[in-house]
C-alpha cells in the first residue's frame, strides 16, 4: 500500500499498544517529526510508563504540536489515539493552524498485539488493556471522517504494515519553486479590451482564431490573475476563454474571486441572487454552448484559493491572506482568500465593512490581492491591493515581480456604477495609507534581541542591551523618524603599518584588497569633517508625498546617530536650497528619474559637539603641554654642562615639544566658527539612493563623477572630493597613490579612504570590506595623543587588533544598504527602521573608538 500525505499535515497514528506504531514511525518519518506520548511522559517523570504523569505529558505533547504546526512543520503523533476524546484536541489544533488531519489506523489482530507487547519488558500490564483499546478503536472507526480527519489509511495485517510505502505530496497552493518573473493582474471583471491592451503593454502578444486565443509571452514571464474574472463588464466570455487557455498551457496562474465562485454555483443550478453583475454574465453565457458553460464551471471550481511563489516570498490571493494562513489548506483559508474578513456591520451603501487585515500584517511574504477597488495601487505593510476598479471607470493594473513596477491602462468607459464611490479627489499633498500607518511606530519592532536578515549578510545579531541604548539615543535626540532611511557605517583602518615611524600607511590597505582578489581600487581624499547624511527633495511636496512627514520641507541633514546637524531651521533650509539647486543644475532629477536624493557626505567644519570637545579637552591639553615642555627645555638647557648625561633627556623633551606643537596645529585646522551659510562646506562622496534605485550597483567612479557634476554647480558650498583610480597590479600606480597620500598628509590633511572599484565587491569568502581608511601621522596625533609616535608609545599601539572593528564595519554596512533597499522598495517604515536601529545599536559594541 502506498500512503501519500500532504507535506504539511497532522498525522495521527491510531492503534492499541503493541500494534507497531512506534516502529512504523521510526521507519517512515524523521525523529524530529514524531511526537510520542511515551517520550513526553518520560520528559515529565523519567518513566515512559508512569501513568500518573499522563496529564502533564499530554500538555507537553500539545505544546510541541502547536509549535511545530505554527512553523509549518509536519507532525506525527505517536499515541494510542483510540478514543474520540483523545483525538478531539489534536484535530482542533489541526483546524486552528489550517492543516489537514490524517490518520493511519493499525487495526491488527488482538492476539498479535498481545504477543508483541509481551516481549517488551517495560509493558507488563494485563491483556484487558489492549482488548479495551481495540474495542474503543473499532467502535469509533466509522466516525473518524465526521471528526474532521481528511484521509484514513487502515492497516489490518503485519503484511500490510510492512508493505507500506510513504510519500508526501505538495499542497496545491505550493508553487514555491516558481520564481517568476510574474505579471500580476488585478480584478478584470469582464473588461476584455483593457486586458488585451494591458497584456500588450506588458509585452504579451494575443492572437484570436475563431473562438480561441493564443498568447506569446515575453522572456519566460507568466501572468497571475487575482480573481474576479467575471461580472459587470461586457467581455466576460472572452476573458474566460483567454485566461483558461493560458492556465491550461501553463502560461498563467489564476486564483478564484468571490464573483467567480458565485458564477459556479449559478451554473450548477444553485439558488443564487443574480446581483452585482451576475445577471449580465449569465446573459452573456446563454449564447454559448453547454459544453463551454461546463468548461467554465469546471475551470473556475478547480482554481486554488491562493498561491505561494518564489520560495515563500510572494503570495497571491483574491482578498489577501494573513501570514498564519499562507501555504495552508482549510475551509477557513479559502473563505478568507475569497472574501477577506468583515466586522459583521454594513456601511451607508449597504456593503459589508471589511476588517483591515493588512494594517496588522507582519509577514515576510509580499501579498498581492484585489477584491476591494482603490483609485491607485494601495501598498501597506508588504501587501499591495491592485484592484483599481477598471469596470467602474478606473484602471486595470498589473504589478511586475520581482521588478516591483506598476503598469496600468485606463478603462475605456465606466461599465458599471459602483455602489460605493472609490475615485475621490486626491491632492498632491495627501499622504498614502502606509505613511499614515507609519505615524505610530511600535517599540516591539526594535527592542529586545533581534536577528536581522540582510541581502549581504544573513542574521546579524543585535543584543538587547545595545538595542535599548539605541532606542535611548533615537528617542531623545533624533530627527523625525520618517527621514531616517539610512545611517552610515563605521570604517575600519588598515592593518598596522610595518614601517617603524608610522601607524597607518596605504600599502597595508592595498595588500589587503590584493589578497582578496580585487584588482582595482579607488582612493578618495578623507575630508576633515563630520559624517553627514543629506536627504534633499526637488520641492517640499515630495517630503509629504514620499516621506510622509507632517511638516513640508526640502529635506534634512543628520549625523551618524540621526541627530539634526542644524539647530537653526532657517540655516538648514538655506543649505538644502543650495544642494537642491545644484542637483537641478546638474540635471540629476531628470538623469535619475527622481524627485529626491540621499547623499553620504562629510560636512565641515567639525560639528559643534566635536568642536566643543576639541576646545575643552584637546586644546587645554595641548596648550598646557606646550607651556610645560617649553619650561622643561629651558631648565634642561640651564643645567646642561653642570649635570652629565642630560643631552639624551633634553633631545627627548624637544621631540615631545615638537609633537605637542604639531598636535595643537592640527586640531586648530578642524575648528572654525560658523556664522552663516558661507562658512559651511559639504563634500558628498556617495549618491546612495534616489526614487526606485539604490546606487550600490554602480562603481565608485560613477559616484565620484556624478557628484563632481553636482559640486561644480555651487563651489562655494559644495566641495568636490579628489580621488585616484589605482591598479593594484601596477607598481607605478600604487606608488603614485602613496605619493599623493604622503603629500596630502604632510600638509596636515587627514588621509584617504581606499575602496574597491565596485561599491559591493566579492573577495575570497564573499562580500569584502567596503572601505579602509589610512590616516596621516599628524591627524592620528589628535586621536592617540601628541606623543604617540615616540618609540615606546608606537610599539604599544602596534598591538591594536582591527578584526573586531572590521567585523563591525561590515555588519553596519550591510544593515545600511538593507535599510535603503527596503525604503526604495516602499516597505513599511518599521522594516527600514529595523536596520537603522541595528546600525545605531551596533555602535554600542565594546570596540576601541580610536580605531
Amino acid at each position: 500500500m502506498n500512503i501519500s500525505i500532504p507535506e504539511l499535515s497532522l498525522v495521527l497514528l491510531v492503534g492499541p499498544s503493541g500494534s507497531g506504531k512506534s516502529t512504523f514511525a521510526r521507519k517512515h518519518f524523521l525523529p524530529t517529526e514524531v511526537i510520542s506520548s511515551d517520550f513526553c511522559r518520560a520528559l515529565i517523570s523519567d518513566d515512559e510508563n508512569d501513568q500518573s504523569a499522563t496529564s502533564d505529558a499530554f500538555d507537553v505533547l500539545h505544546t510541541l504540536v502547536r509549535k511545530r504546526l505554527a512553523r509549518g512543520k509536519l507532525v506525527v503523533v505517536d499515541a494510542t489515539n483510540v478514543q474520540p476524546e483523545a483525538r478531539k484536541s489534536l484535530i482542533a489544533l489541526a483546524k486552528e493552524f489550517h492543516v489537514f488531519a490524517e490518520a493511519i489506523v493499525f487495526d491488527l489482530p488482538e492476539r498479535l498485539c498481545q504477543d508483541w507487547n509481551k516481549i517488551r519488558p517495560d509493558r507488563q500490564f494485563g491483556p484487558h488493556v489492549i482488548h479495551n483499546q481495540l474495542q474503543q478503536l473499532r467502535k469509533s472507526m466509522r466516525g473518524l471522517e465526521r471528526e474532521g480527519i481528511r484521509h484514513i489509511f487502515k492497516l489490518s495485517s503485519p503484511e500490510e504494515v510492512d508493505s507500506v510505502t510513504m510519500d508526501r505530496h505538495l499542497l496545491w497552493n505550493n508553487k514555491k519553486s516558481e520564481n517568476g518573473p510574474f505579471d500580476i493582474i488585478g480584478d478584470v471583471h469582464g473588461c476584455f479590451d483593457e486586458l488585451v491592451e494591458l497584456m500588450s503593454k506588458l509585452g504579451y502578444e494575443v492572437t484570436a482564431t475563431n473562438e480561441t486565443y493564443a498568447v506569446t509571452s515575453p522572456a519566460g514571464r507568466k501572468l497571475v490573475f487575482v480573481g474576479d474574472l467575471v461580472d459587470r463588464g461586457p467581455g466576460t466570455v472572452q476573458v474566460l476563454r483567454l485566461v483558461s487557455a493560458m492556465v491550461e498551457w501553463d502560461q498563467a496562474f489564476c486564483v478564484p474571486g468571490n464573483h467567480d465562485i458565485k458564477l459556479v454555483r449559478a451554473l450548477r443550478g444553485r439558488d443564487v441572487k443574480r446581483t452585482h453583475g451576475l445577471a449580465e454574465t449569465m446573459e452573456q453565457l446563454e449564447g454559448e454552448t453547454q459544453e463551454f458553460r461546463n468548461h467554465v464551471s469546471k475551470f473556475l471550481d478547480g482554481l486554488v484559493s491562493h498561491y505561494v511563489f518564489d520560495n515563500g516570498n510572494l503570495v497571491v490571493a483574491h482578498a489577501g491572506l494573513k501570514e498564519s494562513m499562507q501555504g495552508r489548506g482549510s475551509g477557513a483559508v479559502r473563505e478568507f482568500a475569497l472574501f477577506g474578513e468583515t466586522t459583521g456591520e454594513t456601511d451607508e451603501f449597504g456593503l459589508p465593512v471589511r476588517y483591515n487585515w493588512a494594517a496588522d500584517y507582519r509577514g515576510k511574504a509580499l501579498v498581492m490581492y484585489g477584491h476591494t477597488p482603490v483609485p491607485e495601487p494601495l501598498s501597506l505593510n508588504n501587501t499591495i491591493n491592485i484592484d483599481t476598479g477598471c469596470v467602474f471607470g478606473g484602471k486595470l493594473t498589473a504589478f511586475r515581480y520581482p521588478e516591483r513596477e506598476i503598469v496600468s491602462v485606463a478603462a475605456h468607459k465606466t461599465y458599471y456604477e459602483p455602489a460605493r464611490p472609490f475615485l475621490p479627489e486626491i491632492t498632491q499633498q495627501e499622504r498614502d495609507t502606509q505613511q499614515i500607518h507609519d505615524d505610530v511606530l511600535d517599540i516591539e519592532d526594535v527592542v529586545g534581541k533581534r536577528l536581522i536578515d540582510t541581502r549581504l549578510l544573513p542574521k546579524i545579531t543585535i543584543r538587547e542591551e545595545n538595542a535599548i541604548a539605541a532606542l535611548e539615543v533615537m528617542s531623545r535626540f533624533a530627527c523625525d523618524p520618517k527621514w531616517l532611511i539610512y545611517l552610515p557605517p563605521t570604517m575600519s583602518p588598515s592593518e598596522t603599518s610595518q614601517r617603524t615611524d608610522l601607524l597607518e600607511h596605504p600599502d597595508e590597505a592595498f595588500a589587503f584588497y590584493r589578497k582578496e582578489g580585487i584588482s582595482t581600487v579607488v582612493c578618495e581624499q578623507k575630508h576633515m569633517g563630520s559624517r553627514a547624511v543629506v536627504v534633499v527633495c526637488k520641492d517640499e511636496s515630495v517630503s509629504l508625498k514620499r516621506f510622509g512627514v507632517v511638516e513640508p520641507s526640502l529635506g534634512v541633514v543628520y549625523t551618524r546617530t540621526g541627530r539634526r546637524f542644524f539647530e537653526d531651521a532657517a540655516l538648514e533650509k538655506a543649505f538644502l536650497e543650495r544642494v537642491r539647486d545644484a542637483a537641478s543644475g546638474a540635471d540629476l532629477w531628470n538623469r535619475l528619474g527622481t524627485d529626491w536624493l540621499c547623499l553620504d557626505c562629510e560636512l565641515m567644519p567639525w560639528s559643534a559637539k566635536a568642536q566643543e570637545l576639541l576646545q575643552k579637552q584637546y586644546a587645554p591639553v595641548g596648550n598646557a603641554g606646550v607651556k610645560t615642555l617649553h619650561a622643561e627645555v629651558e631648565s634642561l638647557q640651564t643645567a646642561n654642562g653642570r649635570i652629565p648625561g642630560l643631552e639624551t633627556l633634553m633631545q627627548r623633551t624637544r621631540d615631545r615639544l615638537g609633537a605637542v606643537k604639531s598636535y595643537v596645529r592640527e586640531y586648530r585646522q578642524y575648528c572654525w566658527p560658523v556664522k552663516g551659510l558661507a562658512d559651511l562646506k559639504l563634500a558628498p562622496f556617495h549618491l546612495l539612493a534616489s526614487e526606485g534605485a539604490v546606487h550600490t550597483d554602480k562603481p565608485h567612479t560613477w559616484h565620484m563623477e556624478t557628484l563632481a557634476d553636482l559640486c561644480k554647480q555651487d563651489s562655494e558650498v559644495l566641495l568636490t572630493t579628489p580621488y585616484r583610480v589605482v591598479d593594484l597590479a601596477d607598481t607605478a600606480s600604487c606608488d603614485d597613490a602613496v605619493a599623493w597620500w604622503t603629500e596630502m598628509t604632510s600638509h596636515g590633511r587627514e588621509g584617504m579612504v581606499v575602496k574597491p572599484l565596485d561599491f559591493i565587491s566579492r573577495g575570497r569568502r564573499g562580500v569584502t570590506q567596503p572601505a579602509m581608511k589610512c590616516r596621516g601621522p599628524e591627524y592620528l596625533g589628535i586621536i592617540y595623543g601628541p606623543e604617540y609616535l615616540l618609540p615606546g608609545n608606537l610599539e604599544r599601539l602596534r598591538s591594536r587588533a582591527v578584526g573586531a572593528k572590521r567585523s563591525l564595519a561590515f555588519r553596519e554596512f550591510s544593515l545600511g544598504i538593507e535599510a535603503l533597499e527596503r525604503f526604495v522598495r516602499r516597505e513599511p517604515l518599521r522594516k527600514t527602521h529595523e536596520c537603522v536601529f541595528g546600525v545605531l545599536a551596533l555602535e554600542s559594541e565594546p570596540i576601541d573608538p580610536r580605531l
